[in-house]
């Protein structure tokens, strides 16, 4: 080797240099042979690896390698057979510069590290496209383990190399780490709480990537499409982006719909107002018109019978319509509401459906609709409810009752 790197040393000695110039020509054109060469290795060495590599990943049916190739891992690990070489000839070219020589191992060794970190992180990188591409891992926070693992790493790497520079041991620096922990805790703070609320997230099951959420204090509403160390992103359903500190999911309260598109349908909460005076006890004949309703025709002749039974057996005087038992037209058109939702193909019929009435207040006496759609699909769901509603205040005047609506006076 001693021969190689002193070649041209003794070629220009042999024609009159004298014995410094020639060290110095000899370092200045041999590191250039060898840049040249290295590159030149480091383009045929890549390009052998990854054709090889991306062969055999077009090949295989695990996408892990695919993977491998994506995130360059064959790339960075092609620089290690010239770096390897650098190392073993650098020393022997500044033979005779013994302090650049020392600078030089120092630099070589900065870029040792460099490169493991490089290799690492995109070994890493695979590791979290793959369990993403993974059906078991793709609503996990990956992202968060990684960060953490790469946080770490670096830390590692940047004492390794400050220890090289200056000389000191890795034990110095990480007892001057430990000095300085709480001022590292101040810098960290938002990192490390985002660990430990990733952590928790994870093992709770608090959000997956893909749950919609709602947190009105950041205008979040929307699905969640990454969680990472510092934050949790969620494209709202106007396609904006807001982003909210993942230690919140944790500290602060929100809403997770996952529990209604894990369930069997999705709620329907609505109320009518119904005008109070609208409000009136059924005569026979309101009941017998009421019976070309198919919905409730069984209802009406069951309710009607068990009516007059009463009415009779107790003797009751029904030349005043509101003495002993009545149907009224607010009970049999509630029943009617319950019929309808029960017969309809997109309400859940597994799930509560109910109609019932609520307290009266000053615009009306609403009668609440409580029922599950099957169609979970926001858009879908929205058309079921209108069709729904349209058809429920469409049939309220055949049962005599009004919707109450405010009126303003009209300008004369």
């Amino acid at each position: 080797m001693e021969k190689l790197t002193r070649y041209f040393y003794k070629v220009l000695v042999s024609n009159g240099f004298t014995e410094t110039m020639a060290e110095y020509l000899n370092v200045v054109i041999g590191v250039c042979v060898l840049l040249i060469a290295l590159f030149i290795l480091d383009k045929i060495i890549k390009k052998v690896i990854l054709n090889l590599f991306k062969r055999y990943a077009s090949k295989s049916k695990n996408t892990f390698d695919d993977h491998l190739v994506k995130n360059k891992t064959f790339d960075y690990l092609s620089h290690i057979i010239p770096l390897s070489i650098s190392i073993w000839i650098i020393p022997e070219l500044f033979i005779d510069f013994p302090i650049a020589e020392n600078y030089l191992e120092i630099l070589f060794n900065i870029l040792v590290i460099a490169l493991t970190i490089w290799i690492v992180r995109s070994i890493l990188g695979t590791f979290r496209d793959f369990l993403k591409s993974l059906e078991s891992f793709r609503d996990k926070p990956i992202d968060s383990y990684i960060q953490v693992f790469m946080i770490f790493i670096w830390v590692i790497g940047a004492i390794s190399i400050f220890s090289l520079i200056t000389g000191k041991s890795i034990w110095t620096f990480l007892t001057a780490l430990g000095a300085m922990s709480a001022v590292i805790l101040l810098i960290f703070k938002d990192t490390i709480l985002g660990f430990v609320a990733s952590i928790q997230v994870a093992v709770n099951d608090t959000v997956r990537i893909g749950d919609w959420i709602t947190m009105a204090k950041y205008g979040a509403d929307g699905d969640v499409i990454e969680i990472n160390l510092s934050s949790v992103k969620v494209q709202n359903f106007d396609k904006t982006i807001t982003t909210i500190p993942t230690y919140h999911l944790t500290s602060q309260s929100f809403r997770n719909w996952r529990g209604m598109m894990d369930s069997g349908g999705r709620r329907i909460k609505r109320a009518i107002l119904i005008k109070a005076s609208s409000i009136k006890f059924l005569s026979e004949n309101d009941v017998d018109r009421l019976k070309k309703v198919e919905l409730i025709r069984e209802y009406l002749d069951q309710a009607q019978h068990k009516v007059n039974s009463y009415n009779e057996e107790n003797l009751i005087n029904k030349e005043v319509l509101m003495n002993g038992r009545n149907l009224s037209n607010m009970g049999v058109f509630r029943k009617y509401v319950e019929s309808y939702l029960e017969d309809h193909p997109h309400i859940n019929s597994d799930m509560m459906i109910m109609s019932r009435q609520l307290a009266p207040t000053a615009q009306g006496t609403p009668l609440e609709i409580y029922a599950f759609s099957n169609d979970k699909i926001w858009k879908n769901y929205e058309k079921i409810v209108a069709d729904i509603f349209d058809h429920l205040l469409s049939a309220i005047p055949y049962f005599d009752l009004e919707i109450f609506e405010l009126e303003y006076p009209t300008k004369k």
